[in-house]
């Protein structure tokens, strides 16, 4: 089943909240054939502009299943237990081997002039004694582009005006939810929360660099919109009352720390942490740290006037929010596990 490649949801907009997905156009032609997770699943060929949908929800789940896991063996049992949970079929092996070979006619081969014998082009999936294995050949994943755009933007981190526009850039990769309209199990559920995990923490980057560029009355409407949509994420309230603080709106920088608070008592039965806590009393008491930095304009060509120390900073704040979403990571992985041994028992 192909189609042309459709317009999606939240194509214009100041900031990535929603799922731009336009400018991403021009650079996905150039690309080659990737393969999309970040949002409703299908194989994209670039140079035409075409999109292979697999068709049914099996299908959708077989290649988000293979895709997350390309270069890797994934046994029969675990990809039975994918597509059929714990009533798989009588003949599951023969049915799963069945929809492979439905999902191998859809893999896209390469441009006639750009088969060279003898070296492995196209995306393929192979079957071994134990399982399949999907490699991707000269094929990519949206995954892997938004990875490197947010590598880069790391890397750019003494200059926070390019390194917000490399995480625009990323997040505007993303067309909906990962993994829209598949249906999946064990391996796309982790894949799916994992990667909405780097979505918001990619946001909350995102929006601590517009900070850091002085652009504080650009983003408040957005982060509303990202506290309401998320709201026992700290992060997102704290990155909100700083940019009230800075547009002169102390009350309601206040304000929101007690919706937060109201939302973390009712929805989590604790109180807003050290960080959020910490941030509510700095704006009482009109903390010198909360000015607008110095030597940070809205121009392109604008720049810090200490590089050396804003980037020593930028690199502290990066590693604290790496070590803040491995926590995050371990604890959903911990209760996806004690779900599980609780369905078990």
């Amino acid at each position: 089943m192909t189609r042309p490649a459709r317009a999606t949801a939240g194509e214009t907009g100041a900031e990535p909240q929603t799922w731009p997905g336009a400018e991403t156009r021009g650079a996905e032609r150039a690309a080659g054939v990737v393969f999309r997770l970040l949002g409703p699943v299908d194989i994209h060929d670039g140079p035409t502009g075409t999109s292979v949908v697999p068709a049914g929800s099996k299908q959708r789940a077989l290649l988000c299943a293979f895709v997350s896991h390309a270069g890797e063996l994934l046994c029969t049992d675990r990809l039975v237990e994918e597509l059929w949970g714990t009533e798989p079929p009588a003949n599951a092996p023969n049915a799963l081997q069945a929809h492979v070979a439905r999902l191998r006619r859809l893999l896209p081969g390469p441009p006639s002039t750009d088969r060279v014998p003898g070296e492995e082009r196209r995306a393929r999936i192979t079957t071994l004694p134990a399982g399949y294995l999907l490699s991707l050949g000269r094929a990519t994943t949206d995954v892997q582009h938004f990875d490197l755009l947010c590598a880069q933007s790391r890397s750019a981190a003494g200059d926070p005006h390019r390194a917000g526009d490399l995480l625009h850039q990323a997040l505007s990769l993303w067309r909906g939810p990962a993994l829209q309209d598949s249906r999946y199990g064990p391996i796309g559920s982790m894949e799916a929360d994992r990667l909405e995990e780097q979505r918001l923490a990619t946001l909350e980057a995102l929006y601590e660099l517009r900070l850091r560029c002085a652009r504080h009355s650009e983003i408040t409407g957005e982060l509303e919109r990202l506290t309401a949509g998320h709201p026992l994420r700290e992060r997102f309230y704290d990155l909100l009352m700083v940019a009230l603080y800075r547009s002169g709106r102390q009350a309601e920088a206040l304000g929101v720390y007690e919706r937060a608070r109201r939302c973390l008592v009712s929805g989590l039965g604790i109180e807003p942490g050290p960080a959020l806590h910490a941030r509510m009393q700095a704006i009482l008491h009109q903390s010198p740290g909360l000015s607008t930095p110095h030597g940070t304009g809205t121009s392109a060509g604008a720049g810090p006037q200490q590089p050396h120390l804003d980037g020593e900073i930028a690199r502290l704040q990066q590693r604290i929010d790496d070590l803040d979403r491995q926590q995050r990571a371990l604890l959903d992985r911990f209760e996806t596990l004690t779900a599980h041994q609780h369905r078990a028992s």
